[in-house]
């Protein structure tokens, strides 16, 4: 299943998107596909990786009514493997909409669990002070209007490797776009619809997100 099957918007236009850390003296902290925290092994190989806590992408855009935020972790992986649902992982997507821009007005926290014998989501300190939580793979809606999503979707992220090492190695950009690292994988995603007057509040957004392995802690 696409992305774009389930929020049905156009990209443009983008929301303004940050990693952590914007203020000129300071280093970023960013990571990518590949990139979990405490990584140990080669980027070429997952070996050593913490996959579930492994931030792929964020995005985030809206349309008139709706502001969409996704957060791609686990992957990318075979279309015939589970999606990654680790109860000692906890993601937060960090939203700023007023004041400094590295302050979050709305830390919004992702933990997986057990809804049954399946697995099941819950979200945390949504605009409005709402937490809906529930199964993986359906609609959750609040009844403030907010709408979370979990489960597996096709990767839409598209790269190539090889074109960035060639280039690399030879100074001369090398990139084929019919090289496609992710076609055809999929990733865990959590899918978030917000009506806009919840939360931009007429002002410019600034949205990053994190995972963290807290092991048990609720």
């Amino acid at each position: 299943m696409k992305i774009a099957n389930l929020i049905r918007v156009a990209l443009p236009p983008i929301i303004s998107l940050a990693v952590v850390g914007f203020v000129g003296h300071r280093a970023l902290q960013a990571a990518d596909h590949f990139d979990p925290p405490g990584r140990t092994g080669s980027p070429a190989t997952t070996v050593g990786f913490d996959v579930a806590a492994d931030i792929a992408d964020l995005y985030a855009f809206h349309d008139a009514a709706n502001v969409y935020l996704a957060i791609g972790f686990g992957g990318p992986s075979a279309t015939n493997l589970p999606g990654f649902y680790d109860p000692d992982v906890l993601y937060t997507i960090h939203v700023s909409n007023e004041g400094l821009r590295e302050d979050t007005e709305f830390p919004i926290e992702i933990r997986f669990g057990r809804d049954g014998v399946n697995p099941g989501i819950q979200v945390r300190n949504l605009p409005g002070g709402v937490t809906i939580e529930g199964p993986v793979e359906r609609n959750l809606t609040s009844s403030n209007g907010i709408t979370v999503r979990a489960g597996l979707f096709d990767d839409p992220f598209f790269f190539d490797p090889q074109g960035l090492t060639d280039s690399r190695a030879t100074g001369n950009l090398s990139f084929n776009n019919q090289r496609d690292r992710f076609a055809g994988l999929n990733s865990t995603f959590v899918i978030l619809s917000i009506p806009r007057g919840l939360i931009d509040r007429g002002q410019p957004l600034d949205i990053w997100t994190s995972s963290a392995r807290i092991r048990g802690a609720s």
